[in-house]
């Protein structure tokens, strides 16, 4: 096993003290040029009190990821498991929160699926197609986000034009039979804005499972769209839509087996704004639908190969105000309503009847957070939400915040308290092994940091350091094997006893520290992050003071680079997990590995840019989830083109 320690205080060291080399993604621009979009309005950066991770998109194409959780797991604080290669199940934890506890927004859609067990977005189809810019917003957020906004909100924003019309395109192939081309149009008026992309990803990737011996594959096809049309100076329309449609095999628990998913989904939205006096009062009415559709095929089964469906539908309602009191003080405000729907069934045996169970759920929302400058260079924030959910009844969850930013934004000091839920998904509440009955999890957390930019913000380097405590969190309790059984044994309103339920049953207390530093000299560039997230189960028992499962104590990325005068820019790049336990009360432990990647683009001419990679370099063999695959070295070529 590698000395971990060492290793992280020479990183740590040389982030901290070594500043004559580094990079910004923008050395020496000015802070407030970074516009944050994830507090559902802008803002300066460096007005910002929660720690925030803002990759442009000239940053994302240098990564060249091929799925967006590629290149959010080398930001501070994110690990990921994925169960086999692109396609599988995929869970992105922020500072040790479960996958289901952060939200995903895509161009201020709101993306979830509320027929899967936690009622989180499953990470696994979303694959970097035409975005431009994406925003880590860390800790608890449910003042503006509501439920499910306990880790954190990444915000995901694809491609604007900025010209009458453009294209872009861009195709790379590679390792096991890979293949992934995506290409996008639009265009820029004083009436309209349009763009339109499609992107078609096919792979033989790899055994799901690690003892398996035949190959899975995943295939890919998704399309987007936005489209804002501007009635007048004061009042626009905007229409933007998100689908996909994807195939992946996948295996059983022993090994290899022709079993295969299907999931379909798809995410529309309308919006009306409208900018009153002066544009001093900003307001938009929005619809929202998105649905998710799931369907597990197994072809041995020869009466009925269908062995699991299921379809989640989400609705919402959004109104939200943007008044500007004064240069100096913003409110943000609004109300929603989302309405969750879901239908799931998977027949015993092929000869049953195949039933799909309906279950519903709905959640009103208020909320309002205030925004000032009371002196320059020092911004406060608070706010207050509160949700009533049909099943559980009304929450209420504060913030606050202040952000300082000195020596002309060269220093930027931070600090926040924010509260956070996650309600029961309507899996938990009512499926085979639900609970109506259940509530809601609940987080308080607070951070502190500071930014130091450094020789005209050619060198930047940060520190946070963040605790969270959960509570009511909901798991899996098992039913006793003898004796009397329980009333939470049966079925509700059955006589059918079942092995376990859904529960309120753990807390859990998450702390740590994220490190980041970055820094440039002539053509030479390096950036690198350390994070150590202490998340441990606080609940009364033989768990208690564990670190959760799946969630590595220790994470470190580093990247070493040159941008060549000629157009070419070359790195490589390394990757450290650390040693985690696979479950939780589990002996199985995860190693710590290192991973290893190789990475160049040349710009042959203006417009047109020639990539290659190589990823896992040394072909280390790992494991995020046990017995689970994971993909070895690869190596990738293609072209990109802007016009």
């Amino acid at each position: 096993m590698p000395n971990i320690y060492s290793s992280i205080s020479t990183i740590s060291l040389f982030l901290a003290f070594s500043p004559a080399i580094a990079h910004a993604d923008e050395a020496g621009s000015d802070s407030k040029t970074i516009i944050v979009t994830a507090l559902r309005t802008p803002v300066e950066q460096d007005r910002v009190s929660s720690s925030v991770t803002v990759l442009d998109q000239a940053a994302i194409e240098r990564e060249q990821p091929i799925a967006v959780s590629d290149i959010l797991l080398r930001t501070p604080g994110i690990s990921l498991t994925r169960n086999g290669g692109y396609g599988t199940a995929t869970s992105l934890r922020i500072r040790g929160a479960d996958s289901g506890q952060s939200v995903l927004v895509i161009d201020g859609m709101r993306l979830a699926d509320p027929s899967t067990t936690d009622g989180g977005y499953n990470f696994a189809n979303l694959l970097a197609d035409d975005i431009a810019r994406i925003e880590i917003l860390r800790g608890p957020q449910s003042i503006l986000w509501g439920s499910n906004a306990i880790g954190g909100v990444i915000n995901v924003q694809t491609v604007r034009p900025e010209k009458p019309l453009e294209g872009r395109f861009a195709f790379e192939a590679g390792s096991r039979r890979t293949v992934n081309a995506r290409a996008g149009i639009g265009g820029k008026s004083e009436v309209l804005d349009w763009s339109i992309a499609g992107s078609n990803f096919i792979t033989d990737g790899i055994s799901a499972r690690s003892n398996g011996t035949e190959r899975d594959g995943y295939r890919r096809t998704s399309a987007s769209g936005n489209a804002t049309l501007r009635l007048s100076p004061t009042v626009s329309v905007d229409v933007r839509g998100y689908w996909s449609d994807a195939r992946n095999d996948f295996d059983g628990f022993s090994g290899d087996a022709p079993v295969y998913g299907l999931t379909r989904e798809w995410t529309l939205y309308a919006g009306l704004n409208a900018a009153l006096l002066d544009g001093r009062f900003k307001n938009r009415l929005a619809i929202l639908e998105g649905r998710t559709d799931r369907e597990n095929y197994d072809p041995t089964r020869t009466v009925r190969p269908l062995n699991f469906d299921a379809n989640g539908r989400s609705h919402r309602y959004e109104y939200q105000g943007i008044f500007t009191l004064s240069p100096a003080a913003e409110l943000v405000f609004g109300a929603e309503r989302e309405e969750q729907r879901m239908t799931n069934g998977s027949p015993a045996n092929n000869s049953l009847p195949y039933v799909l169970t309906p279950s519903r759920a709905d959640i009103d929302s208020i909320y309002g957070e205030a925004r000032i400058t009371p002196i320059t260079g020092v911004t406060l924030n608070g706010g207050v939400r509160h949700d009533h959910h049909s099943r559980f009844g009304g929450n209420t969850v504060f913030s606050a915040g202040a952000a300082w930013a000195l020596n002309d934004g060269a220093t930027v000091l931070r600090a926040s308290y924010d509260e956070g839920f996650k309600a029961p998904s309507l899996y938990q509440l009512f499926s085979q092994y639900g609970d109506a009955s259940l509530r809601p999890e609940k987080a308080r957390g607070w951070e502190a940091g500071a930014e130091q930019a450094l020789f005209g913000k050619h060198v930047q380097i940060s520190a946070v350091w963040f605790e969270r405590d959960t509570d009511n969190l909901i798991d899996f309790a098992f039913c006793p094997t003898s004796g009397t059984l329980p009333a939470q044994c049966y079925i509700p309103g059955t006589t059918t006893t079942r092995f376990g339920y859904y529960a309120n049953v753990k807390q859990a207390h998450a702390r740590g520290l994220e490190l980041a530093g970055s820094a440039h000299l002539g053509g030479a560039y390096l950036e690198g992050n350390y994070s150590i997230v202490m998340a441990e189960d606080r609940t009364t028992g033989s768990n208690f003071g564990k670190q959760l499962a799946r969630v590595p104590r220790h994470l470190a990325n580093a990247e070493l680079g040159y941008e060549f005068p000629f157009g070419l820019t070359a790195s490589v790049a390394a990757r450290y997990s650390g040693h985690t336990l696979d479950r939780i009360g589990g002996s199985t432990v995860l190693d710590d590995y290192w991973l290893t990647d190789l990475r160049a683009q040349w710009q042959v001419m203006k417009g047109l840019t020639i990539t290659g990679r190589v990823e896992n370099l040394f072909d280390q063999s790992h494991e995020t989830a046990s017995g689970y695959g994971s993909l070895g070295r690869s190596v990738y070529l293609g072209l990109r083109s802007h016009f």
